[in-house]
């Protein structure tokens, strides 16, 4: 029960939850011209970056792949929801320190509410790159509304680890930093970039790509979304179910996690 009551109390406490949400929204962008604006102008502006370094300056084109620079828009969203939300959330704990000491509340609203933030980029991503798909990509408009469903099972997922990373970081402060290390290859070894199926090394041993592809738990996130978005048909039965499954064991992670450091934490912090 104490798994079920880690996120449960983000309805009862959902006042508290919603006033961390919007402090952390309007502090990520204090100070700046557009304000809240950067929140749907932030997405853009990576999503731009990206698409220039990759497909402009570097000119990476798998092969049989038409119109990459959209296959590399709809891989994106996944990894840059995680990345973003792993790096905020593991210092949560740690920069709320003064309020976590002075008020008894759910602490893990803290790290909730920063993975909250990252959402609305999340959310601004998906629907340009949904867009983007009408568009160019006729065979999937039928399709794509699956995005939908299977990136709500991937922020549970991302929910579960941020939550997990957060909880070992307020105890052990070399946690943020052994995933600031992390994100880099990480990055390289999910296939936002390319297919698994056109990696030379791996396409003359297929067993390989299969280790490849179900060792890292963000890899069938990334294709499941991507693959009613760009390639117009419904995500592999694998990677739906790798899903699915990684996404409830996550969450149950990140409440085992944080339910047995959460007496440590005021001390620790």
């Amino acid at each position: 029960m104490s798994g079920v009551t880690t996120y449960l109390d983000l309805y009862r406490y959902r006042e508290l939850f919603g006033s961390l949400f919007r402090r952390d929204l309007r502090a990520k962008y204090k100070g700046s011209a557009l304000g809240l604006l950067w929140s749907l102008a932030h997405p853009v502006l990576l999503m731009l970056v990206y698409l220039f370094v990759f497909s402009v300056m570097l000119k990476i084109q798998p092969a049989d792949t038409e119109h990459y620079w959209l296959f590399l828009l709809a891989g994106l969203p996944v990894w840059v929801f995680f990345a973003t939300s792993l790096q905020a959330a593991s210092r949560s704990l740690l920069e709320n320190a003064n309020l976590i000491r002075k008020v008894r509340f759910p602490r893990q609203l803290v790290p909730l509410s920063i993975v909250a933030t990252q959402l609305v980029s999340f959310v601004v991503m998906l629907a340009i790159v949904i867009a983007l798909s009408l568009v160019y990509v006729p065979e999937a408009r039928v399709t794509v509304w699956l995005s939908i469903p299977l990136a709500a099972l991937a922020v549970c997922l991302v929910t579960g680890v941020a939550l997990a990373v957060a909880s070992l970081n307020a105890l052990y402060r070399d946690v943020e930093h052994l995933v600031a290390a992390l994100l880099l290859p990480w990055f390289f070894l999910t296939p936002v970039l390319y297919s698994l199926d056109d990696v030379p090394g791996l396409r003359e041993h297929p067993f390989l790509i299969d280790i490849v592809h179900y060792a890292n738990f963000l890899t069938p996130a990334v294709e499941a979304v991507r693959d009613p978005i760009f390639f117009g048909v419904a995500p592999a039965a694998g990677d739906a179910i790798y899903l699915a499954v990684s996404a409830v064991a996550a969450l149950a992670l990140g409440s085992f996690v944080f339910s047995r450091v959460d007496d440590r934490v005021a001390v620790e912090l």
